[in-house]
């Protein structure tokens, strides 16, 4: 990697870094793209636009009442995009991974469906999220989840560790997504899957969208291409691979950046792959 290559990453993860430390602070945003009381005037919504709440927003994409209120409060700050627990098919006992785990909302899904013969890491690289994830599940009592600190492209986590990856709206952050895919696979055991919930773009984004850093921590334009992300899950090692569009998802979007026309760029996607391997059943016990 060229050093310009190495300080654009570094300047990238700053940028998340940053936003994502300011919403665990304030308690919680307005969807993906940006703290509640922004105003920055970019991201931020107008004065006269009604920001969705976290609950609506995870009720938009998918989560349940029962799972939102399964949680300890603080938990689900509506960063999502869609719901991975409903892709992932999580059994009792697996290990579960969830990359960039915010304040620990999918984990906790996670490690009731896991048990307490499972197991779940959280991965978050910022500290204010770490230990908002920390403080919630000491407050809700669970023994079978942990949250290490960590980036998603240079993962804490040993070799053929998991059964499952999940991530919600987060891989688009990454400035390499390809190493992110490459450490998934490598964590895993084989015939373990990922489960993914994203963004992805559908259409070249203009001019004035590319330097806006609210619109990349937002979970915007770091989206790629759904046939570049065939080919890096397929580099990595994937197979079984899917990316499932949801176009329904545009009008929520259109809720991260009113007035910006995001939704004409980005939609959801469930992406879902496999590492081969393992008794075929899916990565779990057979």
């Amino acid at each position: 990697m060229t050093d310009n290559a190495s300080q654009d990453h570094h300047d990238v993860r700053k940028t998340v870094r940053d936003n994502y430390a300011q919403i665990a602070e304030s308690g919680g945003n307005s969807g993906c793209c940006g703290p509640a009381d922004s105003s920055s005037g970019c991201c931020g919504p107008a004065d006269d636009v009604e920001i969705p709440s976290a609950e609506a927003m995870s009720a938009f994409f998918g989560y349940s009442d029962e799972e939102m209120a399964a949680v300890p409060e603080g938990a689900n700050l509506g960063l999502g995009c869609g719901n991975p627990q409903a892709i992932a098919d999580m059994k009792a006992g697996e290990v579960v991974v969830d990359l960039g785990a915010g304040a620990g909302f999918d984990a906790f899904l996670a490690a009731g469906k896991v048990g307490p013969t499972g197991h779940v890491i959280g991965i978050d690289m910022t500290h204010e999220m770490l230990n908002k994830a920390r403080g919630n599940a000491q407050k809700g009592g669970y023994t079978n989840t942990e949250f290490r600190l960590g980036e998603i492209e240079f993962l804490p986590i040993a070799n053929d560790t998991a059964d499952v990856i999940i991530s919600n709206c987060v891989v688009n952050l990454s400035p390499n997504k390809p190493q992110v895919l490459r450490e998934a696979y490598r964590v895993l055991k084989p015939g373990g899957r990922v489960a993914i919930s994203d963004v992805v773009a559908t259409a070249p984004f203009p001019d004035d969208f590319k330097d806006d850093d609210h619109l990349l921590s937002g979970c915007v334009t770091g989206a790629s291409m759904v046939d570049d992300l065939q080919s890096w899950l397929e580099e990595a090692g994937f197979t079984k691979i899917d990316i499932d569009i949801k176009e329904e998802s545009r009008e929520g979007i259109a809720d991260w950046a009113p007035g910006r026309g995001i939704e004409k760029y980005v939609v959801s996607a469930i992406i879902t792959a496999q590492k081969p391997g393992g008794c075929g059943c899916g990565g779990g016990t057979c």
